[in-house]
């Protein structure tokens, strides 16, 4: 069966239309998604939500703009079921009705604004495609870091123990804290104090001690990942699965903030949109892996690098249909 997944978070909007094999569930263990089209297009939905509570007519009008395409290129590959899934930003707005019937209008389908903790989930179960926990005893931490929100999800081979969304994110952090760039010393304090008051939070829900792997999604993870490796253009397959350890991130996540817009805005993996956020995304995510180091006494010390995320999970989502 072809189907349609679209991810929009605060950030970006993600299409993803794949051939999807037998499965049993949304878990991924029996089923298969083979790639017809993947995209990611910046349109920064969230921008100003978290200081007004209001989705701003330009982002919407951005957003509105790219579900057209999508809503092409949907019909021109035959897809037979699609899934439209909004994350923080939409969860935060006042107004998130006009964007409701705004994508209803253009798409056809009914967009879904779904909680923390079923984005989680959706998140585990795309990651579980590259990094799947072995057995019943296997902890596999799944870390989704977006634009708006951070999900955490602890699981095994036997589905999903604990999870919990926490509002930190790249432009969350940004917007919030970050008027300059480099960012100065102050600024980044007060990033990782609210990094720090959201993982107090996590661990009320979430046993972060007992992981034995630590799976990062997302577009702020994959930058990193590839600062890490330096690469000379953005490459998702040499991406995809790549295993960092804890102080080859620390570094990449520390080069990434100091630098200035001009310095990031030259790097040839950069995305454009995401230029401007990249400093805080680097701050929440080396903060969380110092965290789960310290959770564990140090057990995890590395990260792997996932390209599958809650797009993949929206997708295998589908076998239900």
């Amino acid at each position: 069966m072809r189907v349609g997944a679209i991810d929009c978070g605060t950030n970006s909007i993600r299409l993803l239309i794949a051939d999807l094999g037998n499965g049993g569930g949304v878990d991924g263990t029996a089923a298969t998604l083979t790639d017809v089209v993947r995209l990611n297009t910046i349109v920064r939905l969230g921008q100003g939500v978290d200081a007004t509570g209001w989705l701003a007519q330009e982002a919407l009008d951005r957003t509105f703009a790219a579900t057209e395409e999508y809503a092409r290129l949907l019909k021109e590959h035959g897809v037979e079921s699609v899934r439209f899934v909004a994350t923080s930003a939409t969860r935060d707005a006042g107004n998130r009705h006009v964007f409701v019937n705004g994508i209803r209008e253009r798409l056809g389908v009914e967009p879904e604004v779904i909680s923390g903790e079923e984005e989680a989930a959706l998140s585990f179960a795309g990651a579980a495609l590259v990094a799947p926990p072995t057995n019943a005893e296997d902890r596999v931490l799944v870390v989704d870091l977006g634009g708006g929100s951070t999900e955490f999800v602890l699981g095994s081979s036997e589905g999903i123990i604990a999870a919990r969304s926490v509002d930190v994110g790249c432009v969350r952090m940004t917007e919030r804290h970050l008027g300059s760039n480099p960012p100065t010393e102050r600024q980044q304090q007060a990033v990782l104090e609210d990094v720090d008051r959201a993982i107090d939070h996590v661990l009320q829900a979430v046993p972060l001690g007992e992981t034995q792997s630590l799976v990062g999604v997302a577009g702020s993870v994959t930058t990193i990942t590839a600062h890490a490796l330096g690469l000379d253009d953005y490459d998702a397959e040499r991406l995809n699965g790549t295993v960092l350890e804890a102080q080859k991130i620390r570094t990449a996540c520390r080069e990434l903030t100091e630098m200035t817009r001009e310095q990031r805005a030259e790097l040839p993996f950069m995305h454009p949109g995401r230029v401007d956020v990249i400093g805080g995304g680097a701050l929440v995510w080396g903060r969380i892996l110092e965290r789960v180091m310290q959770e564990t006494s140090g057990r995890v010390h590395s990260a792997t690098t996932s390209e599958h995320d809650i797009l993949d999970g929206i997708a295998l989502s589908l076998t239900s249909d």
